[in-house]
């Protein structure tokens, strides 16, 4: 297999507990994701990685492949490593559960990238791990903790992710122009021998602060490959921001 698309689902979520099986939409909120996922051209195929039975047997319901995986494990990449660890598979992109608006096409075109620098000659082009971003729409965003920012090199390697502000505009006392900022995607797609090392690596000090596992790649010296596009999708965190996507999805099913 080339390319599989993995949705980690933790079921108790700290700001909004058993949010991947809230249904005010007649539909199980990863079952959007799912679907989203399931229109992507270059995944051979997609599968759930749950912590739990319910979250299985939701799965089960709406014809998806679940795998359980153990609660102990730290981060949604950390699931997905092991959910994968015995599937031969040459990448794999980790979608979060909670973004049930994502763009099939933003998933191949990250899963694009490792392929394409997977067939370069430049070794400084071999990353093992990439992500998307885009241009921010608003300050409010920028100051928003519960968006990531990304900023990128020359190359478009990741220098640092946060949720504050960054960089930080001292002659504006924080933000800046809107132009000057990056909105990460919560997206990623790794070749499965790095996802398999970096998993087996502890967490690190900055990812354990910001609460932002991708960190742990950077504070361990390895390069992510930053691929910017225009769509955005807002993922769920809290009970408001569901509430806000179950008015969209009806507005649409009533057009």
């Amino acid at each position: 297999m080339k390319v599989l698309a993995v949705i980690p689902a933790r079921y108790g979520s700290t700001r909004f507990a058993g949010k991947v099986l809230a249904k005010d939409t007649g539909k199980f909120l990863i079952q959007h994701t799912y679907e989203r996922a399931c229109l992507a051209a270059l995944p051979d195929k997609v599968i759930i990685a749950a912590d739990d039975e319910m979250v299985v047997a939701a799965a089960n319901s709406f014809g998806a492949e679940c795998i359980l995986t153990s609660v102990e494990n730290k981060s949604g990449t950390d699931r997905i490593a092991e959910a994968v660890a015995d599937i031969d598979v040459e990448i794999v992109v980790n979608l979060q559960a909670d973004e049930p608006e994502i763009d099939p096409e933003n998933i191949d075109y990250l899963a694009e990238l490792l392929i394409k620098t997977q067939n370069s000659k430049l070794k400084t082009q071999n990353y093992g791990m990439a992500t998307l971003a885009a241009d921010f729409q608003n300050a409010e965003q920028i100051a928003d903790p519960n968006i990531v920012k990304v900023i990128t090199d020359c190359n478009n390697r990741a220098i640092y992710f946060s949720r504050a502000p960054i960089p930080y505009d001292r002659e504006k006392s924080g933000v800046g122009k809107v132009q000057q900022y990056l909105r990460h995607i919560g997206i990623y797609a790794y070749r499965k021998e790095f996802l398999l090392k970096i998993t087996a690596l502890p967490q690190t000090p900055l990812e354990k602060i910001e609460k932002l596992e991708q960190l742990r790649a950077i504070e361990n010296g390895f390069d992510i490959l930053v691929g910017k596009v225009k769509h955005t999708c807002a993922g769920i965190d809290t009970p408001q921001q569901y509430a806000e996507f179950v008015a969209r999805y009806s507005k649409k099913s009533k057009a």
